[in-house]
């Protein structure tokens, strides 16, 4: 039931456009097509005879200061090496300004302010224009439509779309575009001639809530539930070894849960050029190594007698608390990677974090409430109280 929940609450409210248009104010294209992120469309005519494509991109401001661009990548379905048109307002007059941008790696490093240059494709024409005419403002939401003429090489028909958004404008430098999953995902291949897509650039928004969920379960509740019963329930004599083979089964259950997760993700990366999430996927690898190493360590359990034993716990212990605390972080990694960082996806994993932290908090103020109480008993019977007690007690009986 909760891993339900949880694919329920991971999926997200995408909002796309109901319908593309050709029609424009000024113009009528033939094949319009709506894009996968952002809200975004474009309508479209090529002209076969001369190679000539005349292009329309369809996309809504994020910030009154903010950005909003479309480019051709000539070479590989990415951001560098993107040939970019990107409008925003001008600092000085307010007016819409739009401006041609190469995206060389210095870019996507953010070594150096993004700065207007020709570009070297054969532009013909471009304007950009705000629904609502010359007196729309620029507001989060506002509509725009970025126009182009674009020559392209002979008997080349198949593109490399990219296109995105950003917060603000320095001077007449856009800044970095928000880091979501969706906003690294503006990026389609299709045929101007057919107005087919690429295959490889389908909604891949499904494979991430699976894998999202797996690991959020696997990692960021059922490890440290096993931590918990190795460590609380093996001084209940009363359940003699059961409590190994709780804490055994949990830690192999979630292991396998999140060995499945972590495949999904490797998978994902494939599938999905040019977006990378550095931080995310190291940590990921880092739980899963040290998962692994933790499950190999049941294995070569030594004897409770054996001289090896103790060092064999205290690589157990490290190795598998370390194990936690790096599943909770990459977890939390994750839902930023998603952009459910307000959701309630995230709202619910909390819940259930804070009902964990909460059970330990009272079996640990538990577990010292009995030591304390065993301690006392344990010093008066070196004092001799408890037994002078128990043979009065026993004379009486006689």
């Amino acid at each position: 039931m909760l891993l339900l929940y949880l694919f329920l609450l991971l999926l997200p409210h995408t909002a796309f456009s109901s319908h593309c248009t050709t029609q424009t104010n000024t113009k009528t294209f033939q094949k319009c097509m709506n894009l996968p992120t952002q809200q975004a469309s474009i309508a479209w005519t090529f002209h076969p005879y001369n190679s000539t494509l005349e292009l329309a991109f369809f996309g809504t401001f994020i910030s009154p200061s903010g950005w909003v661009g479309c480019g051709i990548n000539p070479t590989s379905p990415e951001m560098t090496g993107t040939r970019a048109l990107i409008a925003f307002p001008d600092p000085n007059s307010g007016q819409i300004v739009l401006l041609p941008y190469i995206l060389d790696p210095t870019v996507k490093l953010q070594k150096s302010p993004l700065l207007s240059r020709p570009l070297d494709l054969h532009l013909l024409s471009s304007t950009a224009t705000m629904y609502g005419g010359k007196l729309a403002t620029v507001h989060n939401g506002a509509a725009i439509q970025i126009y182009a003429s674009i020559k392209l090489k002979p008997n080349k028909t198949k593109i490399h779309l990219v296109w995105n958004r950003g917060l603000y404008v320095q001077g007449y430098s856009p800044t970095i575009h928000p880091t979501t999953s969706s906003d690294l995902s503006s990026i389609t291949t299709f045929d101007v001639l057919s107005g087919s897509s690429a295959s490889q650039h389908r909604d891949l928004t499904g494979l991430r809530v699976i894998h999202g969920t797996l690991n959020a379960i696997s990692w960021g509740l059922l490890l440290p539930m096993g931590a918990i019963s190795a460590r609380y329930l093996r001084h209940i004599q009363a359940l003699g070894t059961t409590w190994f083979y709780a804490h055994a089964g949990i830690q192999l259950f979630a292991f396998t849960l999140g060995t499945a997760g972590f495949a999904l993700g490797i998978r994902l990366g494939q599938l999905s050029p040019g977006v990378e999430y550095g931080l995310h996927r190291k940590l990921g690898i880092a739980v899963f190594c040290l998962g692994a190493l933790q499950t190999l360590a049941l294995f070569f359990r030594p004897n409770a007698r054996n001289k090896f034993r103790k060092y064999w716990k205290s690589y157990h212990h490290f190795v598998g608390y370390s194990c936690v605390v790096l599943g909770f972080v990459n977890v939390f990694q994750g839902f930023q990677v998603m952009g459910a960082s307000r959701s309630y996806a995230k709202l619910c994993y909390c819940l259930g974090l804070s009902t964990l932290i909460g059970i330990c908090i009272a079996l640990e103020v538990n577990s010292w409430v009995v030591f304390c109480r065993k301690s006392k008993e344990e010093k008066l019977r070196r004092e001799g109280l408890i037994g002078v007690s128990d043979k009065g007690s026993s004379a009486i009986h006689h």
